[in-house]
């Protein structure tokens, strides 16, 4: 009989103790966060004692603006929008360095012989350096995963073999994915036929909105 997810819940807060940071079931799935210091010990535990045995999934996060609306109410008036067309100033980029829990790396786990999936979420205890440890040693197939999450998040996993870009160019400039990478890059890129080579140039694409434009009623502030 398969086990209920409240029951796998428990089970996990048995056998990890302390290591589950929180956890949560929404949807009928369980989602648990572990603190990056005793994530790897945690992971093993998970694959020999409770046999999540296959990494299904693992990507990066970046929670900058997390919960903000993507169209502001009539407070944006003369404009009828906000972030369709945005990029972040100075300002707001120092402050993106400062922001506490700005990333997170979430693993996708599953238990082919309990027939069981977890979500776990682990925390970088730095933004300006988001470190966890790699989890290859656990389970190979995070080779490609860790990389893909280092080339378009700018996460960094201790004790990955070969931690290079994997989806960008070599010489390509910060990462993609975050909320404070410009929406038209920093570089274009073009084969010139007489160099015989790709090229790179500074961005010629006009940061504009290609959305309708919408104002929407501010909602009433309750009493």
């Amino acid at each position: 009989m398969k086990q209920s997810v409240l029951d796998l819940q428990n089970n996990i807060t048995d056998v990890l103790g302390s290591d589950v940071v929180a956890s949560n079931i929404e949807f009928d799935e369980l989602t648990i966060e572990l603190a990056s210091s005793t994530a790897f010990s945690a992971f093993q535990t998970l694959k020999d004692k409770l046999g999540f045995e296959q990494l299904i999934d693992l990507c990066g996060i970046d929670y900058l603006d997390f919960g903000q609306a993507n169209w502001e109410t009539m407070t944006a008036v003369n404009s009828g929008f906000s972030r369709g067309v945005f990029d972040f100033d100075q300002e707001n980029t120092d402050s993106a360095l400062e922001m506490e829990r700005r990333f997170a790396v979430v693993y996708h786990l599953l238990s082919i012989e309990h027939n069981l999936r977890v979500r776990v979420k682990i925390y970088p205890e730095s933004t300006t350096m988001p470190i966890v440890d790699s989890v290859i040693e656990i389970w190979r197939c995070a080779d490609w995963f860790e990389r893909e999450a280092f080339d378009l998040f700018g996460i960094l996993f201790n004790g990955h073999p070969d931690l290079r870009r994997i989806l960008t160019d070599y010489g390509f400039i910060g990462h993609p994915l975050r909320k404070d990478f410009p929406l038209t890059g920093h570089v274009e890129m073009r084969y010139d036929a007489e160099k015989g080579r790709v090229i790179y140039e500074p961005v010629s694409i006009e940061n504009r909105v290609n959305v309708p434009r919408v104002i929407r009623k501010q909602a009433p502030e309750h009493v």
